[in-house]
């Protein structure tokens, strides 16, 4: 996983000083990095990078981080991992640009890039989860840059002389001189979508850089982006001239190249299995591509209404993998809430975060990464609100906007639990497959239609 942290102080520091600060900022994280660490001080410009690494590709020394590049410009704390830096060696190779490499980690293949190529068009040709600070040495300039879909975390701001910026809020919050005063809009956000939205967080000053930017530190810190979602879906929409077939065959092959990616690893590797479609696709995928069975994990728990054990042990005996589960009591679970407001740094309500962690420490005991299905049901539309929202959308566009308004103010009037008490005699007399347990959640949902807005 990694994890980095540090800060700029234009007022300068104190080598001695900065690097144990920056120690305690790292270690504070430790649990992110447990294999090395690393700190680089630039006292006169007031630079402090600090890292914590848990080794993935390039086990030796050769991967340490902080790192220089080769012609000693740049030095990176980077989180992460770029799937295709093997290719972009390649390339780094037949052009002539490639640097008398020290390793095989893609730390190094990340520095040679941005030597050759500048820091935007290396970010454009590099595919992978990643966050990373890079101190320009030359020009005296300090950036941030995060992946596309924004899978790893960076936080950033400035207070006063000092920028601050972190895998984790904990780190910056080690600072002595942070002022860790709550952000009162976030935590109205919060209360309304259950987690603080990018670019927000839960102190003032402190921002998430979104996912597909990057952002020179300095006096604006205006983010900038170097990928648009938006952007590729219509430019390929555009250019679209497949049948349903190609599509599906297309879906296929990326499908399997994605995987095998991410399957390049020097440690020991395993995914995580539900039942579900997205997990049991990439699990398939994964074991397509192994000659030995994969290593697969499973939480199920006593209450039948939660657990999902059985599906995934169906899944993992049809495919052939090294199944593993652990079935949790309802005690086991509430005994992990204790501990997550140090697993979060800032608010979070989303109820899987308890399975995840309790799956994650069991996978943890047998290997060091684990691929999931995340962003699957996203990604695939794999829930009915994607399907069905939009539709019912465009129908209430044509009521005018008072009966919108009275609408929604209706539909609130009760609670999900009082609507589903008085709808339940009523759902009895429907098809099967239209009775909804929770038939007020879902009334709540449609109010909101009802308020929103198309732009």
């Amino acid at each position: 996983m990694c994890g980095f942290a540090g800060y700029v102080d234009v007022r300068g520091v104190d080598s001695a000083r900065a690097d144990a600060l920056g120690h305690s900022m790292a270690d504070v994280i430790a649990h992110r990095g447990p294999d090395d660490v690393g700190v680089w001080v630039d006292a006169k410009n007031g630079v402090v990078l600090g890292h914590r690494r848990l080794s993935i590709i390039d086990l030796s020394p050769a991967g340490h981080q902080p790192m220089m590049s080769h012609h000693k410009r740049y030095v990176i704390a980077f989180n992460g991992e770029i799937y295709n830096h093997l290719r972009l060696r390649k390339e780094l190779q037949n052009s002539g640009k490639a640097p008398a490499w020290r390793g095989h980690s893609d730390t190094e293949t990340i520095l040679a890039l941005i030597e050759a190529y500048g820091l935007e068009n290396a970010l454009q040709k590099m595919v992978g989860m990643f966050a990373f600070a890079l101190w320009d040495c030359a020009e005296k300039r300090l950036f941030l840059a995060r992946d596309r879909g924004g899978e790893k975390p960076l936080y950033y701001g400035q207070q006063g002389d000092i920028t601050y910026f972190a895998s984790e809020l904990k780190s910056i919050r080690v600072h002595p001189e942070f002022n860790a005063e709550i952000n009162k809009d976030a935590l109205c956000l919060f209360l309304r979508y259950n987690y603080i939205p990018q670019p927000y967080s839960i102190y003032n000053g402190l921002y998430k850089l979104p996912p597909g930017h990057y952002v020179e530190l300095g006096k604006t810190s205006q983010p900038k982006a170097y990928w648009s979602l938006e952007d590729v879906a219509f430019q390929t929409k555009e250019q679209e001239t497949r049948s349903d077939k190609e599509h599906l065959e297309y879906l296929d092959d990326i499908l399997k190249e994605a995987v095998n990616l991410q399957m390049q690893a020097d440690v020991p590797l395993g995914a995580f299995l539900s039942g579900g479609v997205d997990s049991s696709l990439i699990v398939a995928l994964m074991q397509e591509q192994r000659s030995s069975p994969v290593k697969s994990f499973s939480i199920g728990f006593e209450n039948s209404e939660f657990d999902e054990a059985s599906h995934a042990r169906a899944v993992a005996k049809h495919i052939g993998t090294d199944h593993h589960e652990l079935y949790v009591s309802s005690q086991q679970a509430l005994d992990v809430v204790p501990k997550l407001p140090t697993l979060f740094d800032e608010p979070f309500a989303d109820s899987s975060q308890i399975p995840t962690y309790l799956v994650s420490s069991m996978a943890r005991e047998h290997v060091t990464v684990s691929l999931s299905g995340d962003a699957g049901d996203e990604l695939f539309g794999g829930y009915n609100r994607y399907n069905w929202g939009e539709g019912i959308y465009r129908k209430l566009s044509f009521f005018p906007g008072p009966v919108k308004s009275l609408s929604q103010s209706t539909l609130r009037l009760l609670s999900p639990e009082a609507w589903n008490m008085m709808l339940a005699p009523f759902m009895k007399l429907l098809p099967a497959k239209y009775r909804h347990k929770n038939i007020g959640e879902r009334l709540h949902k449609v109010s909101t239609l009802f308020g929103a807005s198309s732009e």
